[in-house]
C-alpha cells in the first residue's frame, strides 16, 4: 500500500507540474520563421500582428526571415527546430501543398513534420506589368509576348512557386517563351517591376499597391472571383479569360511536430482573436488580404484539401518534378 501511495503521489506530482507548465507558457520569446523576404506583404502583416500580440502574450514574438527556394529553406528550419513551443513558422501554399508534388528529396515532410496552428488569410493577387511596357490589358500582354517574348521576364519565387507555374501555363497556352526570374519575395519583385528589371509579376496586391499608386506598376487583372475594392477598375482573371489557371494563395502558422498542445492552443487563441478584431481586419483589407483564421483541426482539414488541389494545378501547368538541391 505504501508503494502504491508513493506511486500515486508521483503521478499527481507530474500532473501538477504539467499543469503549471501549461499555465506558464510562454516563459520566453517565441521565434516565427518567415520563409519570405522582409518588406513583403506577409512579412509586414506578421510583424504588425506580433506588435499587437506581444503585450497580451507576455513574451515577444520575434520574426526571423529565412527566404528562398519556394519556402523550402524556412520550412526545413522549422521542421528541424525543437518542438518546445518556442519556434513556429509561417507556412503557405508552396511549402505545404505544391512543393511535395514538385520536388524529390525535400528536406521536410509537409504532412508529418508539422503541427497546424491556424490558417491566417487569403491573398488577393494581381497580374501586373512595369509601366514601361506597352501592355495595358492581358490581351495586349499576350500579343506582346507572342512577338517579343524573348524580351519579357516574369518575377517568381523560384521553381514550383505559383508565379512560376503561371508563367509555364501562359507559355503553354500562348505558345510563348517568357522567362521566369526567381526573387526572394514580393517586395523585391515590386522593386524590379518599378525599374523594369522584369516586365511582369503576379503577387499579392499588397506588395504592389504603393507602386501602382505612384504609376510605376500597371495592374492588369486580379485573381479573385470578384473585383478588388482597392482596384475597382481592374478586371478579374475570369473576365479576361485567364481563369484556366486557378489556385488559392494563402498563409498560416504551424509548429514542429510534437509541439505541446498547450503551446498550439495558446498561439491559436491569440492569432484567432486578433484576426477577428475590426481594427486589424481593416488593416488587412487595406493590404488586399482576407482574414481567414481557423482552429488547428480546421487548418489540418484545409491542408489536405489544398494539397489535393495543388496536384491538379501542377498538371495543368505541365510542371515536371525535379530533385531538390540546396
Amino acid at each position: 500500500m505504501r508503494v502504491l501511495a508513493c506511486a500515486l503521489g508521483a503521478l499527481l506530482g507530474l500532473g501538477f507540474a504539467a499543469g503549471v507548465s501549461a499555465q506558464t507558457y510562454p516563459a520566453k520569446p517565441v521565434r516565427i520563421i518567415v520563409p519570405i523576404a522582409p518588406g513583403s506583404v506577409t512579412d509586414v502583416i506578421l510583424r504588425a500582428a506580433a506588435e499587437k500580440i506581444n503585450p497580451r502574450f507576455g513574451q515577444n514574438l520575434v520574426i526571423e526571415n529565412r527566404p528562398g527556394a519556394s519556402g523550402i529553406i524556412g520550412a526545413q528550419a522549422c521542421a528541424r527546430a525543437d518542438a518546445d513551443g518556442y519556434t513556429i513558422c509561417a507556412v503557405y501554399h508552396n511549402t505545404m501543398s505544391f512543393n511535395p508534388y514538385l520536388f524529390d528529396k525535400l528536406p521536410y515532410d509537409a504532412e508529418k513534420d508539422f503541427e497546424p496552428i491556424t490558417r491566417l488569410f487569403f491573398l488577393t493577387e494581381v497580374l501586373a506589368v512595369s509601366a514601361k511596357t506597352d501592355a495595358k490589358t492581358p490581351a495586349e500582354l499576350r500579343k506582346l509576348a507572342e512577338t517579343q517574348s524573348d524580351k519579357l521576364n516574369f518575377g517568381t519565387l523560384g521553381h514550383g512557386s505559383l508565379p512560376e507555374l503561371l508563367v509555364r501555363w501562359m507559355n503553354n497556352q500562348w505558345g510563348t517563351k517568357i522567362a521566369a526570374v526567381p526573387f526572394a519575395g514580393g517586395g523585391p519583385i515590386a522593386q524590379a517591376l518599378t525599374t523594369n528589371e522584369i516586365q511582369i509579376g503576379n503577387m499579392g496586391l499588397g506588395n504592389f499597391l504603393g507602386q501602382i499608386e505612384a504609376g510605376n506598376i500597371r495592374p492588369l487583372a486580379v485573381t479573385t472571383a470578384e473585383r478588388s475594392k482597392l482596384l475597382p477598375d481592374v478586371p478579374t482573371y475570369k473576365e479576361v479569360g485567364l481563369d484556366g489557371f486557378s489556385a488559392q494563395a494563402w498563409w498560416g502558422l504551424a509548429a514542429p511536430k510534437g509541439t505541446p498542445k498547450a503551446a498550439i492552443d495558446a498561439l491559436n487563441a491569440q492569432f484567432v482573436k486578433l484576426f477577428s478584431e475590426p481594427e486589424f481586419r481593416d488593416f488587412l483589407e487595406k493590404r488586399a488580404v482576407a482574414p481567414a483564421a481557423t482552429s488547428p483541426a480546421e487548418f489540418a482539414a484545409f491542408l489536405k484539401q489544398d494539397r489535393a488541389g495543388a496536384g491538379k494545378v501542377i498538371e495543368i501547368a505541365n510542371q515536371p518534378r525535379q530533385e531538390y538541391k540546396p
